[in-house]
């Protein structure tokens, strides 16, 4: 038996957080799996894993063989995905973090499609508003709705993005004197706490200087689905993202506001760890979503 097979066992439980788990997802069985670790441990004469009959755990050797073995064997299922890239379709297992906000969001789709297009890759789609470690967590591609910054990570920009401050025309008809983002500071807003700044608003004037403006109102809220639900009850202004505000927005539910003064620098974008081969299932999901964008602006 070689030892890739030993590495892949290896893996597969550590992965699974143990033997049974791992023999129902790789369709082994869990004595083969048991008898393949074990020969791997008498091999490098160390113990990776212990085991007992209800606690499993990594040794430290476990630990530092598990980090460098995983990185080996990527390389080395992207160097022959590399190979067939163009012989056969898609397939394995691609992990994609993606945040909340845009998977539950029409631009989601772009994920559904892509998944339709390709039925043998199965995603693994982690919808979550932090950012995540994509390395230590073992992601193979992020989405990221962001200002671009040096992040030691590969980043591709699949689509402009922007964010709109807005109000119905009722609020605005009750608040007439907005005609400059300094006055956002005495009218209710809607506050989403998952923006970084989250009670300070960051606009660009026309010289290209900055500057903020604190802000605070009645609702503070972790979704900009229910900042939008918010601005449309005529509760305040609010801060949302464009691809969930351009519906009300175009049917004038919604007033944009102080459009010369919001930042334009962010963007849509796919970030990925650097590889030596980059693994062909990355590439074409990347690729995917830059003209998948440019179908749907």
């Amino acid at each position: 038996m070689d030892t890739l097979t030993r590495i892949r066992a290896f893996i597969d439980v550590v992965e699974a957080e143990g033997f049974s788990a791992a023999a129902r997802r790789t369709g082994r069985s869990k004595a083969l799996l048991s008898k393949y670790v074990r020969e791997l441990e008498d091999e490098l004469g160390a113990l990776l894993l212990n085991r007992t009959t209800r606690q499993f755990s990594m040794t430290e050797a476990g630990h530092t063989y598990y980090r460098t073995a995983s990185d080996i064997l990527k390389e080395i299922d992207n160097l022959a995905d590399l190979v067939r890239e163009n012989n056969a379709q898609l397939k394995g297992r691609l992990r994609i973090s993606v945040p909340r906000t845009f998977v539950d969001a029409d631009v989601g789709q772009s994920l559904i499609d892509f998944a339709k297009e390709n039925p043998d890759l199965s995603l693994e789609i982690a919808a979550d508003d932090r950012f995540v470690d994509l390395i230590e967590e073992g992601f193979d591609v992020a989405i990221r709705i962001t200002k671009l910054e040096d992040s030691g990570m590969i980043a591709r920009k699949i689509s402009d993005f922007r964010i709109h401050i807005c109000a119905t025309p009722e609020f605005l008809e009750r608040y007439p004197d907005l005609d400059h983002p300094t006055a956002l500071s005495s009218v209710p807003f809607i506050v989403d706490t998952n923006a970084r700044t989250q009670a300070s608003i960051r606009f660009h004037n026309p010289d290209n200087t900055s500057f903020a403006v604190a802000v605070s109102g009645p609702i503070e809220v972790n979704s900009p689905h229910a900042t939008l639900r918010a601005a449309l009850a005529g509760i305040g202004v609010a801060f949302i993202p464009d691809f969930i505000a351009r519906k009300p927005i175009e049917s004038g539910e919604l007033v944009t506001l102080f459009n010369d003064y919001t930042p334009t620098d962010r963007g849509i974008y796919a970030v990925y760890p650097h590889r030596r081969y980059l693994p062909a299932k990355v590439r074409i999901f990347v690729d995917y979503l830059h003209n998948w964008f440019k179908k749907h602006p």
